[in-house]
Protein backbone atom coordinates (compact mmCIF):
# COMPACT_ATOMS: atom_id res chain seq x y z
CA UNK A 1 0.00 0.00 0.00
CA UNK A 2 1.64 3.58 -0.75
CA UNK A 3 0.99 5.06 2.35
CA UNK A 4 1.83 8.73 0.41
CA UNK A 5 -1.59 8.19 -1.03
CA UNK A 6 -3.00 7.77 2.02
CA UNK A 7 -1.44 10.94 3.59
CA UNK A 8 -2.95 12.44 0.43
CA UNK A 9 -6.22 11.46 0.97
CA UNK A 10 -6.45 12.03 4.26
CA UNK A 11 -5.23 15.69 3.64
CA UNK A 12 -7.51 16.11 0.98
CA UNK A 13 -10.59 15.17 3.56
CA UNK A 14 -9.05 17.80 5.88
CA UNK A 15 -8.13 20.84 3.70
CA UNK A 16 -10.27 20.34 0.68
CA UNK A 17 -7.47 20.70 -1.83
CA UNK A 18 -4.55 19.22 -3.15
CA UNK A 19 -1.49 20.16 -5.52
CA UNK A 20 -2.35 19.30 -9.34
CA UNK A 21 0.37 16.12 -8.55
CA UNK A 22 -1.28 14.98 -5.36
CA UNK A 23 -4.90 14.77 -7.34
CA UNK A 24 -3.30 13.15 -10.92
CA UNK A 25 -1.78 10.35 -8.29
CA UNK A 26 -5.50 9.77 -6.73
CA UNK A 27 -7.26 9.97 -10.21
CA UNK A 28 -5.46 6.77 -11.48
CA UNK A 29 -3.48 3.16 -10.01
CA UNK A 30 -5.38 2.73 -6.75
CA UNK A 31 -4.68 -0.20 -5.16
CA UNK A 32 -7.77 -1.69 -3.12
CA UNK A 33 -6.64 -0.49 0.01
CA UNK A 34 -6.61 3.09 -1.28
CA UNK A 35 -9.69 2.92 -2.65
CA UNK A 36 -11.22 1.85 0.15
CA UNK A 37 -9.95 4.49 2.23
CA UNK A 38 -10.73 7.32 -0.26
CA UNK A 39 -14.61 5.96 -0.41
CA UNK A 40 -14.85 5.31 3.16
CA UNK A 41 -13.41 9.32 3.75
CA UNK A 42 -15.86 10.10 0.69
CA UNK A 43 -18.49 8.64 2.84
CA UNK A 44 -17.69 9.69 6.52
CA UNK A 45 -17.61 13.88 4.73
CA UNK A 46 -21.55 13.02 3.27
CA UNK A 47 -22.60 11.73 6.05
CA UNK A 48 -21.25 14.48 8.72
CA UNK A 49 -23.45 17.26 6.45
CA UNK A 50 -26.90 14.96 5.09
CA UNK A 51 -26.43 11.91 7.40
CA UNK A 52 -27.59 8.56 5.78
CA UNK A 53 -29.91 10.51 3.56
CA UNK A 54 -30.16 9.95 -0.47
CA UNK A 55 -32.30 12.69 -1.85
CA UNK A 56 -34.74 11.51 -5.01
CA UNK A 57 -35.13 13.76 -7.80
CA UNK A 58 -37.84 13.28 -10.41
CA UNK A 59 -36.34 13.70 -13.81
CA UNK A 60 -38.67 14.86 -16.57
CA UNK A 61 -37.37 13.98 -20.19
CA UNK A 62 -39.90 16.86 -21.99
CA UNK A 63 -37.63 17.21 -25.69
CA UNK A 64 -35.12 14.92 -27.75
CA UNK A 65 -35.12 17.77 -30.15
CA UNK A 66 -31.73 19.08 -30.39
CA UNK A 67 -30.16 22.48 -32.32
CA UNK A 68 -26.89 21.99 -31.68
CA UNK A 69 -24.41 18.67 -33.27
CA UNK A 70 -22.08 17.71 -30.35
CA UNK A 71 -20.35 14.80 -31.42
CA UNK A 72 -20.86 12.66 -28.32
CA UNK A 73 -24.87 12.77 -28.33
CA UNK A 74 -27.38 10.56 -29.41
CA UNK A 75 -29.82 13.58 -29.79
CA UNK A 76 -27.74 15.66 -31.81
CA UNK A 77 -29.76 17.23 -34.64
CA UNK A 78 -27.92 15.24 -37.17
CA UNK A 79 -29.23 11.92 -35.93
CA UNK A 80 -31.59 11.22 -38.04
CA UNK A 81 -32.16 7.61 -36.35
CA UNK A 82 -33.89 9.72 -33.30
CA UNK A 83 -37.07 9.14 -32.69
CA UNK A 84 -38.21 12.79 -31.98
CA UNK A 85 -40.82 13.84 -29.43
CA UNK A 86 -41.90 16.81 -26.98
CA UNK A 87 -43.78 16.59 -24.65
CA UNK A 88 -47.10 19.19 -24.24
CA UNK A 89 -47.52 21.59 -20.95
CA UNK A 90 -50.12 19.06 -19.42
CA UNK A 91 -47.84 16.03 -19.93
CA UNK A 92 -45.32 17.31 -18.29
CA UNK A 93 -47.63 18.44 -15.46
CA UNK A 94 -49.44 15.06 -15.20
CA UNK A 95 -46.27 13.60 -14.49
CA UNK A 96 -45.66 16.05 -12.00
CA UNK A 97 -49.02 15.35 -9.97
CA UNK A 98 -47.93 11.35 -10.59
CA UNK A 99 -44.42 12.22 -8.95
CA UNK A 100 -45.78 14.24 -6.18
CA UNK A 101 -48.17 11.40 -5.27
CA UNK A 102 -45.02 9.17 -5.10
CA UNK A 103 -43.54 11.78 -2.81
CA UNK A 104 -41.20 13.65 -5.16
CA UNK A 105 -40.16 16.96 -3.88
CA UNK A 106 -37.99 18.12 -6.39
CA UNK A 107 -39.01 18.17 -10.43
CA UNK A 108 -36.06 18.21 -12.98
CA UNK A 109 -37.52 19.32 -16.21
CA UNK A 110 -34.18 17.91 -19.00
CA UNK A 111 -34.51 18.37 -22.66
CA UNK A 112 -32.37 19.29 -25.83
CA UNK A 113 -32.02 22.97 -26.76
CA UNK A 114 -35.26 23.05 -28.36
CA UNK A 115 -36.90 26.35 -30.06
CA UNK A 116 -40.40 24.74 -29.87
CA UNK A 117 -39.68 25.45 -26.02
CA UNK A 118 -39.52 29.15 -26.05
CA UNK A 119 -38.82 31.17 -22.79
CA UNK A 120 -42.51 31.99 -22.26
CA UNK A 121 -43.18 28.22 -22.67
CA UNK A 122 -40.76 27.43 -19.93
CA UNK A 123 -42.12 30.13 -17.79
CA UNK A 124 -45.79 29.23 -18.23
CA UNK A 125 -44.49 25.43 -17.38
CA UNK A 126 -42.55 26.51 -14.64
CA UNK A 127 -45.05 28.86 -12.99
CA UNK A 128 -47.48 26.09 -12.69
CA UNK A 129 -45.67 23.54 -11.39
CA UNK A 130 -44.68 26.20 -8.89
CA UNK A 131 -48.45 27.25 -8.86
CA UNK A 132 -49.99 23.49 -8.28
CA UNK A 133 -47.05 22.74 -5.71
CA UNK A 134 -45.39 25.41 -4.01
CA UNK A 135 -43.59 23.10 -1.32
CA UNK A 136 -41.70 21.24 -4.31
CA UNK A 137 -38.66 22.78 -6.24
CA UNK A 138 -38.18 22.86 -9.55
CA UNK A 139 -34.32 22.75 -11.19
CA UNK A 140 -33.64 23.25 -15.00
CA UNK A 141 -31.23 21.40 -17.70
CA UNK A 142 -31.97 23.33 -21.07
CA UNK A 143 -29.23 24.33 -22.33
CA UNK A 144 -27.45 27.36 -23.35
CA UNK A 145 -29.58 30.64 -23.02
CA UNK A 146 -29.00 34.06 -22.66
CA UNK A 147 -28.67 35.67 -19.22
CA UNK A 148 -32.08 37.22 -19.75
CA UNK A 149 -33.38 33.75 -20.40
CA UNK A 150 -32.46 32.35 -17.11
CA UNK A 151 -33.65 35.63 -15.43
CA UNK A 152 -36.83 35.03 -16.31
CA UNK A 153 -36.78 31.48 -15.69
CA UNK A 154 -35.71 32.68 -12.19
CA UNK A 155 -38.37 34.74 -11.92
CA UNK A 156 -41.30 32.65 -12.76
CA UNK A 157 -39.92 30.07 -10.29
CA UNK A 158 -36.87 28.00 -11.11
CA UNK A 159 -34.56 27.56 -8.31
CA UNK A 160 -32.11 25.14 -9.31
CA UNK A 161 -30.40 25.19 -12.90
CA UNK A 162 -28.02 22.13 -14.21
CA UNK A 163 -25.60 22.42 -17.21
CA UNK A 164 -22.14 20.62 -16.97
CA UNK A 165 -19.44 22.59 -18.22
CA UNK A 166 -18.08 19.04 -20.22
CA UNK A 167 -14.47 20.13 -20.00
CA UNK A 168 -13.22 23.35 -18.42
CA UNK A 169 -10.03 22.91 -20.90
CA UNK A 170 -11.01 24.89 -24.49
CA UNK A 171 -9.19 22.75 -26.67
CA UNK A 172 -10.65 19.63 -25.38
CA UNK A 173 -14.21 21.06 -25.69
CA UNK A 174 -13.66 21.89 -29.18
CA UNK A 175 -12.99 18.39 -29.42
CA UNK A 176 -15.93 17.11 -28.59
CA UNK A 177 -18.48 20.00 -29.98
CA UNK A 178 -19.07 21.36 -33.00
CA UNK A 179 -17.23 24.63 -33.57
CA UNK A 180 -20.17 27.18 -33.07
CA UNK A 181 -19.87 26.02 -29.60
CA UNK A 182 -17.15 27.51 -27.14
CA UNK A 183 -16.10 26.58 -23.67
CA UNK A 184 -16.37 30.25 -22.94
CA UNK A 185 -19.91 30.47 -23.62
CA UNK A 186 -20.54 27.37 -21.26
CA UNK A 187 -18.89 28.97 -18.32
CA UNK A 188 -20.16 32.55 -19.28
CA UNK A 189 -23.45 30.62 -18.83
CA UNK A 190 -22.61 28.98 -15.60
CA UNK A 191 -21.54 32.15 -13.81
CA UNK A 192 -25.03 34.20 -15.36
CA UNK A 193 -26.57 31.68 -12.97
CA UNK A 194 -24.57 31.80 -10.56
CA UNK A 195 -25.07 35.82 -10.20
CA UNK A 196 -28.92 35.67 -10.68
CA UNK A 197 -29.09 33.84 -7.75
CA UNK A 198 -29.51 30.25 -8.76
CA UNK A 199 -28.74 26.86 -7.30
CA UNK A 200 -25.99 25.82 -9.64
CA UNK A 201 -24.88 22.03 -10.63
CA UNK A 202 -22.13 21.68 -13.06
CA UNK A 203 -20.17 18.39 -14.28
CA UNK A 204 -18.28 16.34 -16.70
CA UNK A 205 -18.18 13.42 -18.54
CA UNK A 206 -15.61 10.58 -17.50
CA UNK A 207 -13.27 9.27 -19.98
CA UNK A 208 -14.80 11.56 -22.67
CA UNK A 209 -12.64 11.51 -26.16
CA UNK A 210 -9.24 13.02 -25.34
CA UNK A 211 -9.57 13.31 -21.92
CA UNK A 212 -6.37 13.57 -19.72
CA UNK A 213 -5.46 13.61 -16.16
CA UNK A 214 -5.11 17.24 -16.43
CA UNK A 215 -8.08 18.02 -18.50
CA UNK A 216 -9.92 16.64 -14.94
CA UNK A 217 -7.77 18.94 -12.67
CA UNK A 218 -8.83 21.56 -14.95
CA UNK A 219 -11.91 20.84 -14.50
CA UNK A 220 -11.67 20.83 -10.96
CA UNK A 221 -10.15 24.04 -10.76
CA UNK A 222 -12.74 25.49 -12.79
CA UNK A 223 -15.13 24.15 -9.87
CA UNK A 224 -13.45 25.21 -6.66
CA UNK A 225 -13.75 28.81 -8.37
CA UNK A 226 -17.40 28.39 -9.31
CA UNK A 227 -18.33 26.64 -6.15
CA UNK A 228 -20.89 24.76 -7.56
CA UNK A 229 -24.10 23.22 -5.15
CA UNK A 230 -24.45 20.43 -7.26
CA UNK A 231 -21.99 18.51 -9.42
CA UNK A 232 -23.64 15.60 -12.02
CA UNK A 233 -20.84 13.21 -13.21
CA UNK A 234 -21.06 9.96 -15.39
CA UNK A 235 -18.82 7.80 -17.26
CA UNK A 236 -18.79 8.98 -20.95
CA UNK A 237 -21.10 5.95 -22.95
CA UNK A 238 -20.23 5.47 -26.74
CA UNK A 239 -23.77 5.99 -28.80
CA UNK A 240 -23.61 4.11 -31.97
CA UNK A 241 -25.02 7.08 -33.75
CA UNK A 242 -22.50 9.81 -33.41
CA UNK A 243 -18.96 10.55 -34.64
CA UNK A 244 -17.44 8.83 -31.24
CA UNK A 245 -19.54 5.63 -31.75
CA UNK A 246 -16.04 3.65 -31.51
CA UNK A 247 -14.72 4.79 -28.86
CA UNK A 248 -14.29 3.58 -25.43
CA UNK A 249 -16.13 3.93 -22.52
CA UNK A 250 -15.60 5.71 -18.75
CA UNK A 251 -14.53 3.19 -16.63
CA UNK A 252 -16.44 2.63 -13.01
CA UNK A 253 -13.14 2.89 -10.97
CA UNK A 254 -12.46 6.46 -12.73
CA UNK A 255 -15.74 7.03 -12.59
CA UNK A 256 -15.77 6.30 -8.38
CA UNK A 257 -12.55 7.82 -8.10
CA UNK A 258 -14.02 11.22 -9.20
CA UNK A 259 -16.95 11.31 -6.95
CA UNK A 260 -15.28 10.17 -3.78
CA UNK A 261 -12.77 13.38 -4.46
CA UNK A 262 -15.21 15.60 -5.46
CA UNK A 263 -17.19 14.54 -2.05
CA UNK A 264 -13.76 15.37 -0.14
CA UNK A 265 -13.39 18.64 -1.94
CA UNK A 266 -17.19 20.07 -1.65
CA UNK A 267 -18.38 18.08 1.26
CA UNK A 268 -22.04 19.90 1.42
CA UNK A 269 -22.22 19.77 -2.57
CA UNK A 270 -25.34 17.58 -4.01
CA UNK A 271 -23.76 14.94 -5.88
CA UNK A 272 -25.54 12.14 -7.86
CA UNK A 273 -25.64 8.25 -8.10
CA UNK A 274 -26.37 8.53 -12.36
CA UNK A 275 -28.24 6.83 -14.50
CA UNK A 276 -25.01 6.00 -16.80
CA UNK A 277 -23.56 4.92 -13.65
CA UNK A 278 -26.16 2.62 -13.76
CA UNK A 279 -25.66 1.76 -16.78
CA UNK A 280 -21.98 0.53 -17.38
CA UNK A 281 -22.25 -1.76 -13.93
CA UNK A 282 -25.66 -3.50 -12.84
CA UNK A 283 -24.84 -1.89 -9.03
CA UNK A 284 -22.99 1.61 -10.54
CA UNK A 285 -25.58 4.00 -8.59
CA UNK A 286 -25.43 1.66 -5.21
CA UNK A 287 -21.17 2.16 -5.17
CA UNK A 288 -21.51 5.79 -6.20
CA UNK A 289 -23.30 6.22 -2.98
CA UNK A 290 -21.00 4.29 -1.60
CA UNK A 291 -18.05 6.21 -2.94
CA UNK A 292 -19.88 10.08 -1.63
CA UNK A 293 -22.87 10.17 -3.86
CA UNK A 294 -26.23 11.22 -2.44
CA UNK A 295 -28.66 11.70 -4.96
CA UNK A 296 -30.44 9.77 -7.55
CA UNK A 297 -33.17 10.79 -10.16
CA UNK A 298 -35.75 8.35 -10.57
CA UNK A 299 -37.31 8.81 -14.03
CA UNK A 300 -41.04 10.69 -13.86
CA UNK A 301 -41.55 10.68 -18.08
CA UNK A 302 -44.46 8.48 -19.64
CA UNK A 303 -42.96 5.51 -20.84
CA UNK A 304 -43.41 5.75 -24.37
CA UNK A 305 -40.96 8.59 -24.43
CA UNK A 306 -37.74 7.31 -22.19
CA UNK A 307 -36.65 5.02 -24.75
CA UNK A 308 -36.55 7.93 -26.89
CA UNK A 309 -34.32 10.40 -24.69
CA UNK A 310 -31.45 8.35 -25.66
CA UNK A 311 -28.15 10.17 -25.12
CA UNK A 312 -26.27 7.18 -25.40
CA UNK A 313 -26.00 3.26 -25.54
CA UNK A 314 -27.50 0.91 -23.36
CA UNK A 315 -29.48 3.57 -21.48
CA UNK A 316 -31.70 1.70 -18.45
CA UNK A 317 -34.58 2.19 -16.67
CA UNK A 318 -36.43 2.96 -20.04
CA UNK A 319 -39.49 0.66 -19.80
CA UNK A 320 -39.79 0.85 -16.35
CA UNK A 321 -43.33 2.88 -14.68
CA UNK A 322 -42.72 5.44 -12.19
CA UNK A 323 -43.76 3.73 -9.00
CA UNK A 324 -41.55 1.24 -9.84
CA UNK A 325 -38.61 2.91 -10.89
CA UNK A 326 -39.02 4.78 -7.64
CA UNK A 327 -39.34 1.69 -5.54
CA UNK A 328 -36.11 0.04 -7.01
CA UNK A 329 -33.75 2.76 -6.07
CA UNK A 330 -35.34 2.55 -2.38
CA UNK A 331 -34.60 -0.86 -2.35
CA UNK A 332 -31.18 -0.14 -3.82
CA UNK A 333 -30.05 3.06 -1.35
CA UNK A 334 -31.62 0.43 1.53
CA UNK A 335 -29.47 -2.65 0.73
CA UNK A 336 -26.01 0.45 1.49
CA UNK A 337 -27.13 1.22 4.42
CA UNK A 338 -28.57 4.45 3.46
CA UNK A 339 -32.26 5.87 3.54
CA UNK A 340 -34.51 7.97 0.96
CA UNK A 341 -35.29 10.97 1.54
CA UNK A 342 -38.74 13.30 -0.25
CA UNK A 343 -38.12 16.50 0.93
CA UNK A 344 -36.92 18.94 -1.53
CA UNK A 345 -33.23 18.47 -0.43
CA UNK A 346 -31.48 21.41 -0.81
CA UNK A 347 -27.51 22.07 -0.62
CA UNK A 348 -26.77 22.65 2.80
CA UNK A 349 -23.99 25.10 2.33
CA UNK A 350 -23.69 27.46 5.40
CA UNK A 351 -26.45 25.41 7.00
CA UNK A 352 -26.98 23.35 10.23
CA UNK A 353 -26.20 19.79 9.32
CA UNK A 354 -28.65 18.15 11.69
CA UNK A 355 -31.18 16.05 9.96
CA UNK A 356 -34.77 18.22 8.11
CA UNK A 357 -37.78 16.54 9.35
CA UNK A 358 -39.24 14.19 7.43
CA UNK A 359 -42.03 16.16 5.81
CA UNK A 360 -46.02 15.13 5.86
CA UNK A 361 -46.66 12.42 3.27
Amino acid sequence: MNSTRLEQIERLARERDLPDAAFAALLTGLTPEEEAALYAAARAACERCYGQDVYLRGLIEFTNYCKNDCYYCGIRRSNAAAQRYRLSETEILDCCAQGYALGFRTFVLQGGEDGFFTDARICRIVSGIRGRYPDCAVTLSVGERPRASYQAFFDAGAERYLLRQETADAAHYARLHPPELSSENRKRCLWDLKEIGYQVGCGLMVGSPGQTEQHIIADLRFMQALQPHMIGIGPFIPHRDTPFRDFPAGTLADTLHLLAILRLMFPDVLLPATTALGTIHPRGRELGIQAGANVVMPNLSPAQARGKYLLYDGKICTGDEAAACRDCLERRIASVGRRVRVSRGDCRRGRSTAPEPEPRR
